[in-house]
């Protein structure tokens, strides 16, 4: 009779595993398809003529929710920190400098225009008007040769990387943001070559 109950117990065993083998693979695709429909934020910097200079794009920011909330009039804002920084030995590597960039766009029903605005630490850095959807998506999601730093800070030969943070500022508490639950993360490093 001790046989069989150690066959029970084989098989008990066995159901389990084969249970925890289909939750991990139930919970790794999962994490595969929530991953795939959040948005991608490339980072290219470039030290050139004396600064720093950082290009970015968020590729799938600019998603159907968004453009509703555009159309509806809410003023829209995409913010984004963009990070020097400079690998240490210790925990935490250090930052040499910091700016945020916005971009805003209000879409104004009686006229049917957008007005599209940037700034640079809280500067205005340019304003305009656009009747063009895709003009829009442009300015809010892509950003060329944004000055971050001078070279100046920068050691010979080292290796630096920038980090550019990512999120939305809705302004208003009904509006769903699909990917505000936490921010967007882009990152490059490259080694200063004077």
């Amino acid at each position: 009779m001790q046989p069989r109950k150690h066959e029970g117990t084989k098989k008990t065993k066995r159901s389990s595993f084969s249970c925890f083998r289909v939750f991990v693979v139930a919970f790794v695709l999962l994490a595969v398809v929530v991953r795939a429909g959040e948005p991608d934020l490339s980072v290219t910097p470039l030290a050139r003529d004396g600064q720093v200079l950082v290009s970015f794009e968020l590729s799938d920011g600019f998603t159907e929710e968004v453009r509703d909330a555009i159309q509806s009039g809410l003023p829209t804002t995409f913010s984004y920190d963009l990070e020097l920084r400079h690998g240490t030995v210790t925990w935490f590597d250090r930052t040499l400098a910091a700016v945020t960039i916005t971009a805003t766009v209000r879409f104004d029903n009686l006229t049917r225009r957008y007005q599209m605005s940037r700034t640079l630490d809280g500067r205005v850095e340019d304003a305009r008007p656009t009747e063009d959807q895709n003009a829009v998506r442009r300015w809010m999601t892509r950003f060329e040769h944004v000055p971050l730093s001078t070279t100046s800070t920068l050691e010979a030969n080292g290796e630096y990387y920038v980090r550019v943070r990512a999120h939305t500022r809705p302004r208003n508490a009904w509006f769903f943001w699909p990917w505000d639950r936490g921010l967007v993360l882009g990152r490059a490093k490259f080694t200063f070559l004077p």
